[in-house]
């Protein structure tokens, strides 16, 4: 496939690349959708969250072309990104027994299917450094915390609104569960 010459008929400039690198801009640009959809969602009732996800929506862009561009994404963002992580564990502490269902009312929706898309980045770098790209490592942990931070967040999220987590146990795999930061015996990640 190649683009026409029509810049209507071109949605983005990279989109018929054969590598892998188009693939991560894509997810991120959908984890960036994702980011701000929950924003905007948590604006009135919980504007400490919303703050957070204000603060962390620009960086997903940001991010999204510090591969192929200029880097564009610090070790302060990442290290102010895990206090928030450390804060959210804390609210939550002990909530947490195990796997947890992704539910809840809205935005959690938005913020498990942002975690989908950093999941989707990260492996997306794993193709793309297959490829003999050299990827910056701050990229590959700046994803890894975002998902993380995103999961805490639906855990804080449905703590306030006193949503019970629906549990889950899987049937394919025998968990063992470490003690984490969460306060008992929940996985770190879900």
């Amino acid at each position: 496939m190649k683009p026409t010459r029509d810049l209507d008929e071109l949605c983005y400039s990279f989109i018929y690349e054969t590598s892998w690198l188009c693939d991560y801009e894509v997810a991120t640009d959908e984890l960036c959708g994702h980011v701000g959809m929950a924003c905007v969602a948590l604006a009135r009732d919980m504007p400490d969250l919303a703050a957070d996800l204000d603060w962390l929506q620009p960086l997903v862009f940001h991010l999204n072309g510090s591969v192929r561009g200029k880097m564009a994404v610090t070790e302060a963002d990442i290290d102010q990104l895990k206090a928030c992580l450390q804060r959210y564990r804390v609210e939550v502490a002990g909530a947490v027994k195990g796997f947890v269902l992704p539910r809840g009312e809205p935005p959690i929706s938005n913020l498990h299917l942002g975690r989908s898309a950093a999941k989707k980045a990260i492996r997306a770098l794993v193709r793309v450094e297959q490829e003999g790209r050299e990827i910056p490592s701050i990229v590959v942990r700046f994803c890894n915390v975002i998902c993380n931070v995103l999961f805490a967040i639906t855990l804080v999220i449905n703590h306030r609104r006193q949503v019970t987590e629906m549990p889950f146990e899987s049937l394919s795999y025998t968990i063992k569960r470490p003690k984490t930061v969460y306060g008992n015996d929940a996985p770190i990640h879900e």
